[in-house]
């Protein structure tokens, strides 16, 4: 019981690391991409900012760039709509 208490612990302090180490502030209003809908950081993608009119956007990862160029005023009123709640 001991060792899989540990273990637990050990995987918690993990999965928190690995949150912190996505390079999106953690003050950021939403926690997943707005275009892909994934978590920041999963599946060892890095995320990448994009801003528009001085809002920063995050991405789960470049590739959701050409998604975002389409209709950025979209994507940061989410972020500007999120960080209201």
């Amino acid at each position: 019981m001991k060792i899989a208490t540990a273990l637990l612990v050990a995987f918690v302090i993990a999965a928190c690391n690995a949150s912190a180490e996505t390079g999106v502030p953690k003050d950021y209003p939403l926690k997943k991409c707005p275009i892909s809908g994934k978590a920041y950081g999963s599946g060892g993608m890095t995320a990448y900012k994009m801003t528009h009119e001085g809002t920063d956007v995050w991405l789960c990862c470049k590739s959701c760039k050409d998604d975002f160029e389409k209709d950025p005023a979209k994507y940061a009123k989410m972020v500007k709509d999120a960080a209201k709640k």
